[in-house]
């Protein structure tokens, strides 16, 4: 395993039965200011990091209007529009931002409507390949919500439907709705709450994507062992563990910085072994 081995390594993935991805991705909430707030330290560094991530073979790149807010979303037209042929943006909307580190939800349907359009704009796209709905809004039926997504892939500014911080039932509310392709949860080594929808993901051919994949990677001894024996990075074993865990996982380890890139993509080459998976994932729980 070296730096230069490429998304490619952790082999492909179908979103929606018609877009391939390579199945390591890029979350792009980290090329913003502090808090997930502003502008980034060194915007042309951002922009560096993205051109990167495009050089090491990532087709799938994870934003949202939040991020920032619109930073983040700027940024990835700025370093790679016109974007390059098979590259999938996925973005979502519904989280509104009133200063750093400070999240808040709107689920309205004619908040939704002009999320959507700004980050068309934003983004410079015709149509958002993947838009997801970031979190339900508990003022607002959820059937609302994502009602007002059904009607802009009617209108064709959407192509795909994903959920995003959801339990079972509300993504069985959606799929009601309309054909969901991809659920965007909160799952690591150390945090499995969403285990059982990693289950129905693959039960339905859904993709899975998981958010905050390296957190509290030196609280697993096995991770500790392997990246001994790999001679890799903890975070690195932990990426790995991840592709093992599913074919439905996609994951999108995010990052400002050029060197911290290179070593999650390398992270598609580390082949664990089927005890290496287990010993992590035991020690998981």
């Amino acid at each position: 395993m070296t730096a230069a081995t490429t998304a490619k390594a952790a082999g492909t993935i179908d979103i929606g039965g018609d877009l391939t991805v390579n199945r390591l991705g890029f979350g792009a909430m980290r090329i913003t200011g502090a808090g997930v707030w502003g502008d980034p330290p060194d915007r042309e560094e951002a922009k560096r990091v993205l051109r990167r991530a495009v050089e090491l073979g990532v087709t799938f790149i994870d934003t949202a209007d939040s991020y920032g807010p619109d930073v983040s979303e700027e940024l990835i037209a700025e370093a790679l529009h016109p974007y390059p042929a098979g590259l999938v943006i996925a973005t979502k909307g519904g989280l509104t931002r009133a200063g750093p580190g400070q999240w808040g939800r709107d689920g309205r349907p004619e908040y939704l409507r002009a999320a959507c359009e700004g980050s068309l704009r934003r983004l410079r796209l015709r149509q958002i390949p993947l838009y997801q709905l970031h979190r339900p809004d508990p003022r607002v039926p959820y059937e609302e919500s994502v009602g007002a997504l059904v009607q802009l892939k009617n209108e064709g500014k959407i192509r795909h439907i994903g959920v995003s911080n959801v339990t079972e039932h509300e993504l069985r509310q959606a799929m009601a709705l309309t054909p969901v392709v991809s659920v965007q949860n909160r799952y690591n080594v150390s945090d499995r709450s969403s285990e059982s929808m990693v289950d129905l993901c693959e039960q339905e051919d859904l993709v899975f994507l998981p958010w905050a994949p390296i957190e509290d990677v030196g609280s697993n001894p096995a991770v500790a062992s392997a990246a001994t024996r790999h001679g890799a990075e903890p975070r690195q074993i932990v990426l790995a563990w991840l592709l093992a865990r599913s074919p439905q996982m996609l994951p999108i380890p995010g990052t400002g910085n050029v060197a911290h890139l290179d070593a999650n993509v390398a992270a598609a080459g580390i082949q664990l072994s089927q005890e290496e998976v287990a010993a992590i994932t035991d020690n998981a729980r």
